[in-house]
């Protein structure tokens, strides 16, 4: 079995985190090769759920920024393949909406998860747009 909990990001392993993200393939998708930017990433987030093995060993995450009253932006959500359909990411959207129940939950879907939050209660918005990082 497995247990979610809100954390603090800052205070998260940084190569702990970055396990997560190679084992749930999010990894393709973000800066894990360049720690300093990905420790900014955790330490950033004002919502961070965790999802821990019975062993304690992490096995998801979910990293969001919040205003806690009108959106927030779920930016990650990562489960290690190996716990993926037991509930996990379901759990870590819950807790993550209790941490803020007045705001509007908001994300962009990696193309692998894409029928996968229809699946969890999300509604497809055909008006998201994204402006690429300054170089």
């Amino acid at each position: 079995m497995w247990k979610c909990e809100r954390v603090i990001g800052a205070d998260l392993d940084v190569e702990e985190v970055l396990g997560v993200y190679r084992a749930s393939t999010l990894a393709e998708r973000r800066p894990v090769g360049d720690v300093e930017r990905f420790t900014r990433m955790l330490a950033g987030a004002n919502l961070v759920v965790v999802a821990r093995a019975e062993d304690g060993r992490l096995i998801g995450i979910a990293r969001s920024i919040t205003d806690g009253a009108y959106s927030t932006y779920l930016g990650d959500l990562a489960v290690d393949v190996a716990f993926q359909g037991q509930g996990v990411g379901r759990e870590l959207i819950r807790v993550t909406r209790e941490a803020a129940p007045e705001a509007k939950l908001v994300l962009l879907a990696a193309p692998a998860a894409v029928d996968y939050y229809p699946h969890v209660g999300f509604t497809r918005h055909e008006s998201a747009w994204t402006m690429d990082r300054l170089q």
